[in-house]
């Protein structure tokens, strides 16, 4: 009798302690969630907002012929006003004269984020994540890691991403971003050099992001562009794009629908 009273009161002595622990642990992960902005809701490119079927912004409504500066305003990266050297002006000039006819499942980075595909931000202290309708996902990691060395990484769509808070903005520093214009055609023809950094913070009811993209290959500068988005009322829920039966077209213009193949 003496030993199983001996046991439980270590047992009891044991616990206490450990569920001590896990209380602040968890009192101390509410006070991290505390500190961390919430921008609830989908939120769509500002300039895109409305956007229908025919991939034209409201914009572009009325407007016979678009410039190079009326995309400038609506898709800022696409790099119609991008500092572009010698050897960037012939990579965007080749993406654009094939832009028309290509297909794509998705936006790819940086344009997924300058796109009428609404967004939305899930923030933890360890990890912000973003994602679209197309199931494209960027995960920025920002538990203090450091970004890895280049010969860890390799490029893909959406490069990898690390950040930080300053105050309210998160800080994003974004490498190893796969040739865009490969994977969707309104994408700036960067090379898989460039570095990305973005400052998203809120305005008001708007998510502005100050962005600035080096490349050695392309740019015969910094380029800075400014990225604003606003709450997509129409969406209440992330509604993923279903690719069974895609047909979209383009006649060299506008986006269509394909007729179906009769056999």
């Amino acid at each position: 009798m003496r030993m199983l009273l001996a046991a439980g009161l270590a047992l009891a002595l044991g616990t206490a302690p450990a569920a001590a622990q896990e209380t602040a642990e968890v009192e101390t992960r509410v006070e991290k969630f505390a500190e961390l902005p919430y921008w609830p809701g989908y939120w769509v490119s500002e300039y895109q907002a409305g956007t229908t079927i025919t991939g034209l912004a409201p914009a572009f409504n009325g407007i016979a012929e678009r410039t190079e500066d009326d995309f400038a305003e609506v898709m800022a990266l696409r790099g119609e006003r991008a500092p572009w050297n010698e050897e960037g002006r012939r990579r965007q000039d080749a993406a654009r004269a094939s832009a028309g006819a290509r297909k794509a499942l998705g936006w790819g980075y940086p344009m997924m984020m300058n796109s009428a595909t609404p967004l939305a931000f899930v923030i933890t202290p360890e990890l912000t994540i973003i994602i679209n309708a197309y199931n494209e996902t960027r995960y920025i990691y920002t538990d203090g890691r450091d970004m890895p060395d280049e010969y860890d990484m390799w490029p893909t769509t959406w490069g990898t991403s690390v950040g930080h808070w300053e105050g309210d903005t998160l800080v994003i520093t974004t490498a190893m971003v796969k040739n865009p214009s490969d994977f969707f055609h309104g994408s700036p023809a960067l090379s898989e050099e460039a570095i990305y950094v973005e400052r998203i913070h809120l305005e008001g009811d708007r998510l502005v992001s100050d962005m600035t993209i080096t490349d050695p290959v392309t740019l015969s500068e910094p380029w800075n562009v400014t990225v604003s988005w606003v709450r997509d009322e129409g969406f209440d829920r992330m509604i993923q794009v279903d690719w069974d039966n895609d047909r979209t077209g383009n006649d060299g213009e506008f986006n269509t629908i394909e007729l179906e193949k009769v056999e």
